[in-house]
């Protein structure tokens, strides 16, 4: 068997947060545990608009499964979302469910890519795995409400607020010089007197 290419990674904490502990399956395929733990949220957990907020709690409701290459985990991931709308850029607050699956094997397997999570003596380091489904279940563009109307392109007001009469008599530059061929005074009344 080839040695694995990958650079030695830190020894794992038992203590840490995501770090979950296999040797109650021994491995012995077959053999299964459920885990449920509130773990506090790195400050990773975040696109652009939209995240976790750093601390707050993150549900873990796994299950632990030995199959014959390694151990399976699956289950879901909770937390609570923060962040602004990206219309109007009002805050924007929510929870989100995702579903984590994953296969932490006990020795790397010749040809496997790179991307493998390998065990760590009895240990899994879930935060990776984690991060990617709840990282992939936040919303590219949060809203505040599905039909918000975003801000006014003239002088960024809420649209929401200031409401459907809101508007802008801006004239187009191009069409300035214009103005000053037109007669003064109101151009429907003079329209009306030439019928």
């Amino acid at each position: 068997m080839k040695p694995s290419t990958k650079p030695p990674t830190a020894p794992l904490d038992a203590r840490a947060p995501f770090v979950l502990d296999t040797r109650e399956l021994g491995r012995r395929p077959g053999s299964m545990t459920r885990v449920h733990r509130e773990v506090p949220a790195p400050d990773d957990f975040r696109l652009e608009l939209v995240g976790v907020p750093a601390g707050a709690t993150v549900e873990l409701d796994l299950r632990m499964e030995a199959v014959v290459d390694g151990v399976l985990v699956s289950g879901t991931v909770t937390a609570p979302v923060a962040g602004e709308c990206g219309r109007c850029l009002e805050p924007v607050s929510d929870e989100v469910d995702a579903e984590v699956q994953e296969l932490f094997v006990y020795e790397p397997v010749e040809g496997d890519d790179d991307d493998v999570s390998l065990l760590q003596g009895d240990l899994i380091d879930l935060e990776p795995a984690a991060r990617d489904a709840i990282v992939l279940a936040l919303p590219l563009a949060p809203l505040c409400s599905d039909d918000c109307p975003g801000l006014c392109p003239e002088c960024g007001a809420r649209l929401a607020e200031a409401g459907p009469q809101h508007h802008h008599e801006l004239a187009d530059p191009r069409w300035a010089a214009l103005g000053s061929l037109l007669p003064q005074g109101d151009p429907a009344d003079e329209t009306n007197q030439e019928i």
